[in-house]
């Protein structure tokens, strides 16, 4: 009974549901509704990214053990209750610059959530308190409209993020990659919502990778706001480093792009 009601969802298109909805379209227990729910997760044909919350898996992904993330974050991110985008290296993906796969799925919220692990699939989560003012995108996926911070968002924070990144010699190589995509006044605005420090690297590391008109629109900003010094490389000793006068900005690494 179950499995037909489940393949009626898959055949409408809605390839994710909640316990609760799911609940009301039968006649089961809840105690009989989980048992049947968790028969059917051990065969592969449902899987359960997070409580309450659950995706149908296609025979093509039945090797993935989940659906692909970006096909099922939307609703699990609405059935939370929690705003968020897609970001860092998995936003970068969708704007051409992927130097190389991200094996996570990274997605940006207000607060902290665990790593997903769903079947070969992972997630995760990265905080940012103003996430509901960042800008961005919506993206075409087969199950719906996905969230993706905008190219401007997306280089503030792999900067911002590095460390989540693979380090500032991948950010400044997928920088290079993302530059003509970015424009210099968006830029701006956006910077006015980050760390102005995450301007000072950003502006640094675009006048490494040869985006200067970009750049000169960061450095008015840092201009204005007059920041303390800080550290390209932070946490790291910065005696004795060469210092940056355009961007307050101590070089206290070596960052060398893949271009």
């Amino acid at each position: 009974m179950l499995f037909s009601k489940i393949s009626e969802l898959e055949a409408q298109g809605k390839m994710c549901f909640s316990f609760q909805s799911l609940q009301r379209q039968t006649d089961l227990s809840a105690r009989a509704l989980y048992s049947a729910l968790y028969r059917l997760k051990k065969k592969g044909f449902v899987a359960n990214p997070t409580r309450g919350f659950y995706v149908i898996i296609p025979p093509r992904y039945r090797s993935l053990g989940c659906l692909p993330a970006e096909q099922f974050i939307p609703e699990m991110m609405a059935y939370l209750g929690s705003a968020y985008y897609a970001g860092l290296l998995s936003a970068a993906a969708y704007y051409g610059a992927a130097h190389q796969r991200p094996q996570v799925f990274q997605v940006v919220v207000a607060k902290p959530r665990r790593e997903l692990n769903c079947g070969n699939v992972w997630v995760e989560f990265i905080v940012r308190n103003n996430v509901r003012e960042i800008p961005v995108q919506t993206r075409n996926t087969p199950a719906g409209l996905l969230n993706v911070s905008t190219p401007e968002a997306t280089a503030l924070d792999l900067v911002g993020y590095f460390k989540r990144c693979g380090g500032l010699d991948n950010v400044a190589t997928l920088l290079a990659e993302l530059s003509p995509r970015l424009d210099g006044a968006i830029l701006v605005k956006v910077a006015s919502k980050s760390p102005i420090s995450w301007t000072q690297r950003l502006g640094y590391l675009l006048d490494l990778v040869g985006a200067n008109e970009l750049s000169d629109s960061l450095a008015e900003l840092v201009a204005q706001r007059e920041p303390v010094k800080s550290s390209l490389l932070p946490s790291v000793q910065a005696k004795g480093a060469e210092k940056s006068k355009r961007w307050k900005l101590l070089i206290n690494t070596g960052v060398e792009p893949e271009i």
